[in-house]
């Protein structure tokens, strides 16, 4: 190596957070984002270090949509600089070690909340989100005479009304019922109207498919609701619930009037089987985004055929 390129690597190395970022790069692909996340340095720091770092060739870049995401070109590098970043790699320095901690935190909790949805929420590219997803899931659904207990203000059962045969929207909540009404006004196969689960206005056997979306926890007696939506659920007829799992972040959820601090799986799974169901599916389906990030529970059971 030329002396001026050994000055001018050494000025660059001689950096404490130009080397944590190193670091940190060495196996890994992240962004601005993550890096700032992981080592508390300021966002404008963290991308001046970074352009002066893949000026000299040590770390290459990558755009994705609106981002940049960086690796470090740790092949290419000099042999004397390769074992440089290898013994800073490998220091069990405090620093360092905070560092590496808080990038295993920071993957952990991004597999909990679901590979696929933190890779749609991170990497945006025109018209590819969520609701535009939801809307192409649901375009492949035939949902027949579909109940909808809990419906607040009908958000959801807008997304599959095109797709249902007929839809009935229910809630203990006349405000939310009215917002519900104007919703899905358009519709002319959708009924909305206040009603109880746990005392549902409609006879056994009405239904092919029956909705519990985040309803169960803000339910009275979860059991009697869940055997209520068996008793009008058509033989072979399916449920779909969605509640939290069972936390201890009550201060969060107690003000939208849960009465219930979640349900884990093996809760549900349970209910579902006293109301007479087969379970097919009760899983942790993922994780929310935002604090205190609580787990979500999906379960799918059937009713059997007589």
């Amino acid at each position: 190596m030329e002396l001026h390129r050994c000055v001018e690597t050494l000025s660059l190395l001689g950096d404490e957070s130009r080397l944590r970022l190193c670091a940190l790069l060495r196996d890994r692909e992240l962004c601005v984002s993550d890096l700032v996340h992981v080592t508390g340095i300021s966002q404008s720091r963290v991308s001046t270090h970074l352009g002066r770092l893949r000026e000299a060739g040590m770390v290459r870049d990558r755009r994705q949509g609106a981002q940049s995401f960086y690796t470090l070109a740790f092949a290419t590098q000099p042999e004397a600089v390769q074992a440089v970043l290898e013994e800073v790699t490998q220091s069990s320095d405090a620093t360092l070690e905070g560092d590496r901690k808080r990038l295993l935190e920071l993957e952990a909790e991004r597999r909990g909340a679901g590979a696929f949805g933190d890779d749609l929420e991170r990497y945006y590219s025109p018209g590819r989100t969520w609701r535009s997803l939801t809307a192409g899931v649901a375009a492949l659904l035939e949902l027949g005479d579909v109940l909808d207990v809990g419906s607040g203000d009908g958000a959801a059962a807008a997304a599959i009304a095109p797709y249902c045969r007929s839809l009935t929207c229910i809630d203990v909540n006349a405000r939310s019922i009215e917002a519900a009404r104007d919703r899905l006004a358009r519709y002319d196969h959708i009924t909305v109207t206040v009603a109880d689960a746990e005392d549902l206005p409609f006879t056994a056997e009405s239904f092919d498919t029956v909705l519990v979306f985040h309803t169960l926890t803000y339910t009275e007696q979860p059991r009697r609701a869940l055997e209520e939506c068996a008793r009008v659920l058509r033989p072979g007829g399916k449920l779909v619930l969605l509640c939290l799992d069972e936390h201890r972040q009550t201060e969060v959820t107690a003000p939208y009037g849960e009465r219930h601090p979640g349900f884990s799986t093996a809760a549900v799974r349970q209910l579902l089987a006293q109301a007479g169901l087969g379970v097919q599916h009760a899983e942790i389906a993922c994780r929310e985004l935002k604090k205190p990030r609580l787990d979500v529970v999906l379960a799918v059971a059937t009713k059997p055929e007589t």
